[in-house]
């Protein structure tokens, strides 16, 4: 068996097709391929399958970005972090980042529904595949290094405010850091789905880089008061009004308000069920009467299939739809300049929570965890508990 560590032992061997193998343990060998004279040759691993018998290789690659006297000895160490991960149930196959991707795409489509899949392959398609370097490397070998400076492209990269203006109307702002976790987290969830099928020995590439940012600035802290909801109701149009009174008697987000039909409302029943939603399951919510009454008023002559809340023209409304309209109707009712629909579904949930409804009943019908509910309602709940103590006051 030749002599692999030292570079003039190597120099000497001839040029062969096969590499020339070096026992490391049982069944686990560290290979050497030199295809011609003057090359300075790759290294390759190989293990056998103590059950199967099968011999798995794994490319390790030149290293020629050492000397050539310290290459053997990266190369073995590469070698047994391979036999390590094999060794704890980790599998051979070459698992790349966009393979991660694309395979978190489809668990989400069979665990969680269409809606997050597709969020979370949007993000993909924006964020990671175009870094083709980041997007071919296998994800056992991926580095902190690496994936800190996507992180750091990532959370430079300017937001357009506007992206279906007229390239001269559009604006750009700084990313929050509460967008760039949203963005992180598909990436994350893949990463660490790989991980659990095999694919890499540990998390440590991703588990401080991909760490999401602390107190992020996205939480939503502007409260309408009843009053102000009415203000802004008053002063929408007609189609708006409708869709913003909707907002105000449901704790759902604009986006799945939006995507209701008439078919997901049972008039006779009072329920509602929602599909379209981050939280990517089915729910039904019973209806107190004046919201039945409200939307079977939204309902009236038109098709299961139509928008449940539509434009006036028909159509179905979206952000780009209802951004603009409503901060014109938050401006004409003397509302603050950051209103947003995100701030009536704060508004209603702040109300639920200090109504006295229990968080995982909150939770629940906002189509999120109680976690969140806990995170960022949580004080709320608090003080209404300190004024329910007070009362016990003798």
């Amino acid at each position: 068996m030749p002599e692999l560590k030292k570079v003039a032992d190597r120099a000497k061997l001839k040029p062969n097709r096969e590499p020339y193998w070096q026992a490391q343990a049982s069944g686990n060998y560290l290979g050497f391929r030199k295809m011609a004279a003057d090359s300075e040759g790759t290294w390759i691993a190989r293990s056998r399958d103590p059950e199967t018998g099968r011999q798995r290789l794994r490319a390790l690659g030149a290293f020629e970005v050492l000397p050539l006297n310290e290459r053997h000895d990266a190369a073995k160490k590469a070698a047994e972090d391979w036999f390590k991960h094999l060794g704890a149930g980790g599998t051979s196959e070459k698992v790349t980042v966009r393979d991660a991707c694309e395979r978190y795409v489809a668990h989400l489509q069979t665990e969680k529904g269409a809606a997050p899949a597709a969020d979370a392959a949007a993000r993909f398609e924006r964020w990671v595949y175009p870094n083709k370097k980041l997007a071919a490397t296998e994800v056992s070998k991926l580095t902190a290094t690496q994936l800190k400076t996507w992180r750091k492209t990532l959370s430079s990269t300017r937001v357009t405010v506007n992206p279906h203006a007229a390239e001269a109307d559009r604006q750009q702002r700084p990313r929050t850091r509460s967008s760039v976790n949203r963005d992180m987290a598909p990436l994350r969830a893949a990463l660490n789905l790989a991980r659990r099928s095999g694919a890499a020995p540990s998390d440590l590439a991703w588990l401080e880089s991909l760490r999401p940012f602390e107190r992020a600035d996205g939480r939503r802290t502007l409260y309408l008061e009843r009053t102000q909801r009415r203000a802004l109701i008053d002063a929408a149009a007609s189609d708006l009004a409708a869709f913003v009174t909707g907002l105000a008697l449901l704790p759902l987000r604009p986006g799945a308000l939006a995507a209701l039909t008439v078919g997901q409302f049972d008039k006779v029943l009072g329920v509602l069920t929602v599909q379209k939603d981050k939280a990517g399951q089915d729910r039904a919510l019973k209806l107190p009467p004046a919201t039945v009454e409200f939307f079977r008023e939204q309902a009236k002559d038109k098709l299961p299939s139509a928008p449940l809340l539509a434009r006036a023209n028909g159509a179905a409304w979206d952000k780009d739809a209802w951004k603009k309209p409503l901060k014109l109707a938050a401006a004409k009712a003397g509302l603050p300049a950051e209103t947003s629909a995100y701030t009536l579904r704060h508004s209603v949930i702040t109300d639920l929570v200090t109504g006295g409804l229990d968080l995982l009943t909150v939770a629940q019908i906002s189509g999120t965890s109680i976690a969140m509910i806990e995170r960022h309602y949580g004080q709320l709940r608090q003080d209404h508990a300190a004024r329910a103590l007070a009362g016990l006051a003798l």
